[in-house]
């Protein structure tokens, strides 16, 4: 990939982000469940990190988990995103964030779906973006564009 993609610094990120989507992103916050505009699109297009704009996850791996939260299958890149282990509100779970931003985007756990894998990326759709396919060339992304011809 010849794109590179970077965390801005706080005070581009200040600017450039609204409140929630600082908070989900920079300070580990969850957005309050079904309050994503994402959370029902069913549009097909992928889904990048609002702060870095590093690909994360495809249409064609989202699913309605009825969690309140936008879910997916699997990322777009498996190194995009990286897991680590979360003990926050006394609970044991595991944390997804983006690789490159460093962006807080949610959590992994194992009651997905098993015809597709059996992972749910439950996402705070505060972290997220959606290019829609049609806007993938001009927005950078065209080679994602594969993803949608299969």
């Amino acid at each position: 990939m010849d794109k590179k993609y970077f965390k801005p610094d706080d005070k581009i990120l200040k600017e450039r982000l609204t409140p929630i989507q600082y908070e989900v992103t920079q300070n580990n916050a969850t957005e309050r469940p079904f309050s994503s505009e994402y959370n029902d699109n069913d549009e097909e297009g992928i889904y990048v990190d609002i702060a870095s704009g590093e690909p994360l996850f495809s249409s064609k791996h989202k699913f309605d988990a009825g969690c309140g939260w936008p879910s997916f299958s699997e990322p777009i890149e498996n190194n995009n995103v990286i897991e680590k282990k979360d003990t926050s509100h006394g609970m044991l779970r595991t944390e997804v964030r983006s690789k490159q931003g460093d962006s807080h985007l949610g959590h992994v756990f194992d009651d997905g779906p098993r015809n597709m894998g059996g992972l749910r990326y439950c996402i705070n759709g505060a972290a997220l973006k959606f290019i829609r396919r049609g806007d993938l060339e001009k927005e950078g992304y065209g080679e994602y564009l594969k993803i949608f011809e299969q």
